[in-house]
């Protein structure tokens, strides 16, 4: 037979507001919910990064003005050289980065955003020097000066 315990009396005298909850807390506010997603993502965090440092590319070098940087995921086709990072189409006026190779196959010696966005700024600086023929540090050495 199973035991059943009753409320005696006095327990039954003495109530609780209705806002605690069993063991005589409040109960959680409206604010509080299951955690959300993040605002931003990699891939919106790639995205900025490269736009930005093509803006200021195309704002040094009036040869950069028409050219469009695209972001794609992977390239449709692995090279010589292995899998590209980028593609310079000189005809059509695009530099196409490719997200995961630049992500995925670059070793960081140290795993932060800082490190992240450098290496995709640099990137962009390789992709765009390849593209005017010029050496990657012509485009913009005092960007990398840290006084």
């Amino acid at each position: 037979m199973a035991w059943r315990r009753t409320r005696t009396s006095e327990r039954a005298a003495v109530r609780r507001p209705a806002r605690h909850g069993r063991h005589g807390r409040e109960g959680r506010s409206s604010v509080v919910r299951p955690p959300l997603p993040p605002l931003d993502t990699r891939v919106d965090r790639f995205d900025l990064s490269v736009g930005t440092a093509a803006e200021f590319l195309r704002s040094a070098w009036s040869e950069l003005r028409d050219v469009r940087f695209e972001v794609a995921d992977m390239p449709p086709a692995t090279d010589d050289d292995g899998i590209p990072r980028w593609t310079v189409l000189r005809d059509e006026r695009r530099i196409i980065l490719y997200r995961l190779p630049i992500e995925r196959l670059s070793h960081l010696h140290r795993d932060d955003e800082l490190h992240h966005r450098m290496l995709i700024e640099g990137s962009v600086f390789r992709a765009a020097a390849e593209y005017l023929d010029r050496d990657p540090w012509d485009l913009g050495p005092e960007r990398f000066r840290f006084f």
